[in-house]
């Protein structure tokens, strides 16, 4: 067998050899296989490179979640509303707080509530409660609610926990909602009696509410009962469904009434206008003629009244229990056979939060004072600009009162103008001061 010399010298040379050939004549150039320098100086590992290299190697078992509805019950005193606002005390950071701390949820999931599906049914605002709240969101299989409980105030409660479809969304897949309002019964007194936990309401009054509030009922267009919304906007049309007014309670020797209403949807500020509204009729400073006078595109002034008594009562789900309550997997979201559990934390911290404040703060009492400010017309002057009020009442709750109406005015010009306007109350109050003071001279 013969072979050839360059089959040879590639047997025979190292592999980092180069073989070039010129002008028929080979040449050989060997390189040496030395050490790279760069190459040998190894990175030696610090402690923490070794943690993150442990923390690779030892990843946590993946834990199987499931979509489930949060029964939530809750005191709004102290907090300001239920929707999570970052630097201020809400009822939603607590509930997350308390899911983080028992390892419900994952840093990820408490940062970016919407990758763990985070859902409220309704909003509520500052001081408003509720009894019957549903929080839908992804969390492990066979969580115990007493876990939850265990890190949370005692004015908040899961009351339960339930399994649900895959595509349940408490907001959307809710078909209404129903809102109660309690407060003394000296506010629907008559303009002539005196307003003091000593009042009686007697029938003749409840029959007059429970007239007043079927004016509500059906389809109508709320935007005089709200902010930033304009006449034509479809958005302020709304469906009352019902509207009444229950039997007066006595607590604490207060004596307590409360209004029921049951609506597909509320707007910001609509149930509490519309008490507002209902208690101005009862008291004689507005006519019944003024809630007609609301569904028109004219712009209103229209009382707020407020927010200690609001309590979400029930979140419906009447379409999902038809077509999922009894399927065998999955549990009806209507909640009766808690009944007695939720009247007890109504009992126990709602009601005696609305006597006690209204005792310390006759939060109540001061609205009314404040009552007659408001003109139930269309908005063509400041209230604190009608004379008759004004000697009635003191020149700082009037200074307040302009400010309030300014305040309003601004954001409505600046809906109409679709620009935004950072708020400075104190300089809107200061203007409203100054406006009094011009026209006291």
């Amino acid at each position: 067998m013969v072979f050839s010399t360059r089959h040879l010298l590639k047997a025979l040379l190292p592999i980092n050899s180069v073989c070039r050939t010129s002008f028929g004549t080979t040449r050989f150039s060997v390189r040496m296989m030395v050490s790279d320098p760069i190459i040998n100086q190894k990175h030696t590992l610090s402690e923490d490179d070794e943690n993150i290299a442990t923390k690779k190697l030892c990843i946590e078992p993946r834990i199987k979640r499931k979509k489930c509805a949060i029964l939530l019950a809750y005191s709004g005193q102290g907090y300001l509303g239920l929707q999570r606002n970052k630097g201020t005390k809400t009822v939603e950071e607590e509930l997350l707080l308390a899911l983080k701390s028992k390892n419900l949820i994952t840093d990820e999931g408490f940062d970016q509530i919407q990758t763990m599906h985070f859902q409220r049914a309704a909003r509520t605002d500052k001081g408003v409660s509720a009894l019957r709240q549903i929080i839908s969101l992804l969390l492990p299989e066979d969580v115990d609610k007493e876990v939850i409980n265990s890190a949370l105030p005692e004015q908040i409660r899961v009351l339960d926990i339930r399994r649900t479809t895959k595509g349940f969304n408490s907001k959307n897949s809710c078909d209404g909602r129903t809102y109660s309002y309690t407060c003394p019964t000296f506010a629907f007194a008559p303009a002539e009696a005196t307003i003091d936990f000593n009042y009686r309401i007697d029938a003749t009054v409840i029959d007059r509410i429970n007239e007043i509030v079927k004016s509500f009922l059906g389809c109508h267009n709320y935007h005089n009962y709200t902010s930033k919304k304009k006449p034509g906007d479809p958005s302020s049309q709304r469906y009352m469904v019902s509207f009444y007014c229950d039997k007066p309670y006595e607590k604490d020797g207060v004596e307590l009434i409360s209004l029921y209403v049951r609506g597909q949807s509320f707007m910001l500020h609509q149930i509490r206008k519309m008490v507002g509204v209902i208690i101005a009729i009862c008291r004689g400073v507005a006519k019944h003629d003024v809630i007609e006078r609301s569904w028109q595109p004219d712009r209103l002034d229209l009382p707020i009244a407020p927010g200690l008594g609001l309590v979400l009562e029930e979140v419906h789900y009447d379409k999902y229990n038809g077509k999922f309550g009894n399927d065998g997997m999955h549990d009806r979201l209507d909640f009766v056979e808690l009944n007695d559990q939720v009247s007890e934390f109504r009992a126990k911290y709602i009601l005696p939060t609305i006597i006690k404040v209204e005792k310390e703060e006759s939060s109540m009492k001061l609205w009314l004072e404040q009552l007659p400010l408001h003109t139930f017309e269309v908005r063509t002057e400041h209230r604190h600009m009608r004379t008759d009020v004004n000697e009635i009442n003191s020149p700082g709750l009037a200074s307040l009162q302009a400010a309030a109406e300014l305040i309003e005015k601004e954001e409505q010009h600046a809906i109409d103008t679709n620009r935004e306007v950072a708020p400075d109350n104190l300089s809107t109050l200061a203007d409203a001061a100054q406006a009094l003071s011009s026209e006291k001279n």
